[in-house]
């Protein structure tokens, strides 16, 4: 018998609320589940509703959102019931988030290895030294070269394949169940994409990670992903196994993207 999802949502509507106007529906009906060591890809050109989707999971939500309807569970907690004080407990050490522009993530006057150690400490509640060790190690978990002197470097000194990868080894540096990462690679080039890529199914295998790919290339949630959730104007409109969807797909919506996905050709 199959177990539970991690992450299960259902039924899920979002509105943006605006000056004297009917609130505009952002999610509609959006229903997802993600189990245990999956890497689930979500899907959909720009404002199809993906990242409202992603930050309603811990309450991200900008000031003008709302959730109007819908359940959210993580780990058999209600997130949307769940009291603050517990919900600060899981962001960013239960579920972490990787975003799309690492130089705007990053604090620009504060070393690398500073703000990894800062969110060791604040969530895991250890000496400073035990959290300079352990981000140590998440930057050697990621692939960082030089990882010990890389904690003394400051944003702006690294590349952007390198940003990403710190910032993902703040994201795991407390060994969260689940990692939300939204575009994570939109801002590198293909050499760098396809490392980043990699990099995210090696965690996915080592460290037992379960991870939401959000991204509007169909393409690279092919290459990764074992199921795949294809969102349009805010509705889930087609869901399941990657290698099926993506040789098969029954949707327009889906059709198209597939088809804007650059073909080789024999010379």
């Amino acid at each position: 018998m199959r177990k539970e999802p991690l992450l299960e949502i259902k039924d899920l509507h979002i509105g943006f609320s605006q000056a004297a106007k009917e609130s505009v529906p952002a999610v509609r009906g959006a229903n997802l589940k993600l189990y245990e060591g999956e890497i689930l890809g979500l899907v959909g050109e720009s404002g199809s509703g993906k990242s409202v989707t992603a930050l309603s999971v811990t309450r991200l939500l900008p000031g003008s959102a709302k959730v109007i309807s819908g359940e959210i569970t993580f780990d058999g907690a209600d997130m949307l019931d769940l009291p603050e004080e517990d919900l600060r407990k899981v962001r960013g050490s239960r579920i972490s988030y990787v975003f799309q522009d690492p130089a705007s993530s990053l604090n620009p006057v504060f070393t690398v290895g500073e703000q990894i150690i800062e969110t060791i400490t604040l969530h895991r509640g250890i000496s400073r030294g035990e959290a300079f060790d352990l981000a140590v190690g998440s930057l050697s978990d990621v692939g960082m070269p030089a990882p010990s002197e890389i904690m003394f470097s400051y944003p702006h000194q690294l590349s952007g394949g390198m940003r990403q990868r710190a910032m993902i080894a703040m994201a795991i540096s407390c060994r969260p169940r689940l990692l939300i990462a939204d575009e994570p690679t939109t801002a590198l080039d293909v050499t760098v994409q396809a490392q980043i890529l990699d990099l995210l199914s090696r965690l996915k295998e080592r460290l037992g990670l379960t991870v939401l790919l959000i991204t509007h290339d169909l393409s690279i949630v092919s290459r990764v992903a074992q199921k795949t959730a294809v969102m349009q104007q805010g509705r889930i409109v087609e869901y399941g196994d990657t290698e099926l969807i993506y040789k098969r797909p029954s949707h327009p919506y889906t059709k198209g993207l597939i088809s804007c996905i650059p073909k080789m050709r024999n010379p």
